[in-house]
């Protein structure tokens, strides 16, 4: 396995497919790189080099007490873009790896990046307050806090309905995609996925959508249940100073996955645009 040590100790596993232009993938919670298959399989074909990581406290990578936060999630980042000495890359962001995307390019800028794409994100902010007030209220991400420590298998195993829009009428549940859900989902620590969830719901990424001064392509699905557009993808497309919004009609949060030949093809077109 391909594994680099932080500076903190932490030993972070990544993926590192192909060569060419250089696309960098964030995954979602409690998810792991394992959820980016498709895509980097596309583009590595495509002749792209594809690189994901799982996320401390998530997958394969060390389950840490301290440091699951994003500020350190963007240090882990920075950390594998300069060890393997990534330049003029494309990152890629889906849910919560969309504030990994946008707050590493706040702190440590565009030198490295090129583009940057976010995937039914969660900038600028998921949580409902008064300035923000189509966000999703606190009790909404206090329950999850709870059904994380009170049955987490459970809890992801309901997740993969609203996560994929199985509850619509007509849709089509695959056994497939919700055990590979559960299973990522499980081989994360409770501690770091449990931490994770203010990161999601609580950090307000606008300051660095407006760092993000690079061409910005934000996808989002206007059936998405569990990261609304209107509080997040239509917000982050006007924030960040040179992003446009692509909506895919009907399609749910996990869209690389049910509409994963849809984003393939978006990501090679803004690849090569």
């Amino acid at each position: 396995m391909s594994i680099l040590t932080v500076s903190d100790g932490t030993r972070i596993f990544y993926k590192d497919w192909g060569q060419g232009t250089p696309v960098v993938f964030s995954h979602g919670w409690p998810l792991s790189a394992d959820a980016w298959d498709s895509q980097m399989q596309f583009l590595a074909a495509h002749g792209y080099r594809a690189i994901a990581h799982d996320r401390r406290s998530h997958g394969r990578s060390d389950q840490t007490w301290d440091g699951n936060d994003m500020d350190t999630y963007a240090a882990d980042l920075a950390q594998l873009l300069d060890h393997l000495d990534v330049k003029g890359a494309m990152l890629v962001g889906h849910s919560t790896g969309g504030g990994e995307v946008a707050r590493y390019i706040g702190r440590y800028g565009t030198g490295r990046v090129a583009k940057a794409v976010l995937v039914s994100s969660v900038p600028p902010l998921m949580l409902k307050t008064p300035a923000n007030p189509e966000g999703t209220p606190i009790e909404a991400f206090d329950g999850i806090r709870k059904s994380v420590l009170g049955n987490r298998g459970q809890f992801y195993l309901d997740l993969t309905t609203p996560f994929y829009g199985y509850g619509r009428p007509g849709a089509k549940a695959s056994d497939g995609v919700r055990q590979s859900f559960w299973l990522q989902g499980m081989m994360g620590g409770i501690k770091g996925q449990y931490d994770c969830i203010r990161e999601f719901s609580e950090v307000d990424y606008t300051e660095d959508l407006k760092a993000m001064t690079v061409p910005v392509l934000v996808i989002h699905g206007d059936d998405d249940q569990i990261v609304p557009i209107r509080a997040a993808g239509e917000k982050s497309a006007r924030i960040a100073p040179h992003a446009r919004l692509k909506v895919y009609p009907g399609a749910p949060h996990g869209l690389p996955t049910t509409h994963q030949d849809d984003l393939n093809a978006d990501l090679l077109a803004f690849l090569r645009s």
